[in-house]
């Protein structure tokens, strides 16, 4: 399974779901890859120190030649391993304009690594060239949406990437799940805000709802998933059974 975890709109727990579900796959047993492709690179800083990394997905799609499994780190979670972003993925899109592989190039990489049963891609929230390349490189979409007034606003656009992408380059790609994020149980907005997103998204709405949590807020600083971070927090027990539905569903 190939999984890329994608909304444009910022700040709805795109990293905090892959790298605590990716974390989660690894538990299980499952040989993971996470694939960092936002400049930001802050699923790479969760378990890696980036003065350590001198290359990383940047370099993989410029430069066909070099093999992926160069760029890939080991990490401190059992079966679980990172290929890093760094700052430099922002000058991507120019770097790659005018080149007619240019969306296929994440694509043709997985297809020579062989290491890995599970990959979960953090995306850039942005519908640009690296979010195209995860979404024709994928099997399977995730699409976390914060539980928030405005929880929908773009999602329209992003529907429509979706099916520009399976009209041609992939239409394998399937739209696993939306996952509903930070979410506050106590507030009638966000009971509202639950039942609004069920109404659009129907079966596709997993069971499983990612509360707001300082604990997974914390996590990524000391360099942990949540599982060691904090092992017994509501945060822990939701991404464990957020990851059960995602083996379920694939």
């Amino acid at each position: 399974m190939i999984l890329a975890i994608a909304n444009q709109k910022g700040g709805v727990g795109k990293t905090t779901t892959a790298l605590n579900l990716a974390a989660a796959l690894a538990l299980r047993g499952k040989s993971t890859l996470l694939i960092d492709l936002d400049p930001q690179a802050n699923s790479s800083m969760s378990y890696l120190d980036l003065r350590e990394v001198e290359r990383g997905m940047y370099d993989v799609f410029v430069d066909p030649a070099l093999d992926m499994q160069e760029v890939i780190k080991p990490t401190a979670v059992p079966n679980l391993s990172v290929a890093p972003a760094r700052i430099s993925l922002a000058k991507l899109e120019s770097r790659l304009v005018g080149e007619l592989d240019a969306p296929f190039r994440l694509k043709d990489q997985l297809a020579r690594l062989t290491t890995f049963t599970h990959i979960v891609i953090d995306c850039p929230p942005a519908l640009g060239l690296l979010t195209v390349n995860a979404l024709v490189a994928a099997t399977h979409l995730l699409i976390p949406i914060q539980s928030s007034y405005f929880a929908l606003e773009g999602t329209d656009d992003l529907l429509e990437t979706i099916e520009k992408v399976r009209q041609r380059p992939n239409p394998g790609l399937k739209i696993l799940g939306v996952v509903i994020t930070m979410h506050d149980r106590r507030t009638a907005l966000g009971r509202d805000i639950l039942a609004q997103i069920r109404k659009v998204f129907g079966e596709k709405v997993f069971r499983t709802v990612i509360s707001k949590s300082v604990r997974l807020e914390e996590s990524p600083a000391y360099r942990e998933s949540i599982f060691t971070f904090a092992p017994e927090s509501s945060g822990a027990s939701e991404y464990y059974s957020l990851c059960e539905e995602v083996i379920e569903r694939a």
